[in-house]
């Protein structure tokens, strides 16, 4: 498997926050300059999707500050997010980065989708955005994102920051084509 659908349902919902991790570059309102990706090249394709699940906001951004998000499947949803097809190096990248390591070839995340997925759920580390779901297929490819192990019952909820939450408008603008309103009722159902 050379590429992948990797399903954002937070900040990177927004392709310019999502370039920051492809092409290297600090996002607006962001506090932390990433390194890219070493494939930089943009998505081939990206689109709206729904999640069957939840998200909930815990822990502390160093980017944001204040809680970011993470994904439930066990929980009711729909959850919005975009979905962006990607090479299976550029997602590894990018994990790496939410995880605050620099992106490496063969790194143990590209190792186990070339091997390919035997399970809806994965953990592929002890951080907090290396728990893998399959959360379905599209055109052939698998569907991905990642999330932390410990899922909304068992994790304190922290506020998100309105410069987080502004990223997270943009990309419901973008890929949902919401209105504010609608924007509004969602984020403030998801907030602690």
């Amino acid at each position: 498997m050379s590429q992948v659908w990797y399903v954002s349902y937070g900040s990177n919902m927004s392709r310019q926050r999502l370039l920051c991790y492809l092409q290297g570059g600090c996002p607006p309102g962001g506090a932390r300059t990433y390194p890219g990706a070493r494939d930089p090249s943009p998505p081939t394709r990206a689109v709206a999707v729904h999640l069957p699940g939840r998200i909930y906001f815990a822990g502390r951004s160093l980017t944001w500050g204040g809680g970011m998000a993470f994904y439930d499947h066990h929980q009711p949803g729909p959850t919005p997010a975009r979905a962006y097809r990607i090479t299976v190096g550029q997602f590894a990248d990018i994990t790496a980065q939410e995880m605050r390591r620099e992106p490496v070839a063969d790194g143990r995340l590209e190792q186990l989708l070339a091997r390919g997925l035997t399970d809806s759920s994965h953990r592929v580390g002890p951080g907090r955005y290396e728990t893998l779901v399959d959360v379905g297929a599209r055109d052939g490819l698998p569907m991905l994102t990642f999330t932390s192990p410990g899922g909304l019952d068992h994790t304190e909820q922290v506020a998100p920051t309105p410069a987080y939450l502004a990223m997270l408008a943009q990309g419901l603008r973008e890929g949902h084509a919401w209105t504010d309103e609608r924007i509004a009722r969602y984020l403030e159902d998801v907030k602690p």
